[in-house]
């Protein structure tokens, strides 16, 4: 029997739903390497799973090397102009200027990362153009509504360029609040191991959306 099945090559062609549904079966079979690979398959192919064990060697080792190419390459660069159903959507332009509507809704969420709250937190930071010209843009003023769903369909790269703008903003802050304590203040000489251990220096930032944001407005 001849299957005729698409793999995606990048992380545009999966939208924040699938990534979501995706996400929540990795989790559920963290320790099973097997049944991993089988939900990657099922989530960003169109292979029927029930066909897998009988997928031929060479064929599966194409498709799961394919997928796990892109899989862990998830820094993207911030999309400031998005289009969803026709619509131009531009991201805040001016985060220190925000609304502080805005700044209080994002506020509420307990972190930011790409988990149920991401489109909800996107639909606040991305909304409608009222006025471009060049690179130049206006989007329509914060009126609190908050409508995540139109945010579900879009492409990862999308999401994953606003998750790492936060990544290395939190990076910046970081950087001037070590310098900040430097000049105040002796620190530990181990204090570098301690922030790069494991290699997440600025969880405690990306996670604080109240602690990034009154950064800003000050």
């Amino acid at each position: 029997m001849e299957i005729k099945f698409t793999v995606p090559t990048d992380w545009s062609s999966v939208s924040l739903k699938k990534y979501l549904e995706l996400k929540q079966d990795l989790d559920t079979y963290e320790d099973n390497e097997v049944a991993q690979i089988a939900v990657l398959f099922h989530h960003l192919t169109t292979f029927p799973v029930e066909y897998l064990q009988g997928l031929d060697i060479d064929t599966f080792t194409q498709v799961r090397d394919d997928i796990l190419g892109f899989f862990n390459n998830t820094e993207h660069e911030l999309q400031k102009i998005i289009t969803i159903d026709g619509v131009e959507y531009g991201f805040e332009p001016n985060l220190s200027k925000m609304a502080y509507g805005a700044y209080v809704d994002i506020s509420k969420y307990d972190e930011i990362r790409v988990d149920k709250n991401w489109a909800e937190i996107m639909s606040i930071l991305y909304r409608p153009i009222v006025k471009k010209r060049l690179n130049q843009y206006e989007i329509q003023p914060y009126k609190g509504e908050i409508n995540g769903e139109r945010f579900l369909n879009v492409g990862m790269d999308v999401h994953f360029g606003a998750v790492f703008f936060f990544n290395r903003l939190s990076m910046d802050l970081l950087k001037d609040t070590l310098k900040s304590l430097t000049e105040t203040t002796v620190l530990p000489h181990n204090l570098k191991s301690i922030l790069t251990e494991n290699g997440n220096p600025t969880l405690p930032f990306i996670n604080s959306p109240e602690e990034i944001f009154s950064n800003l407005m000050k």
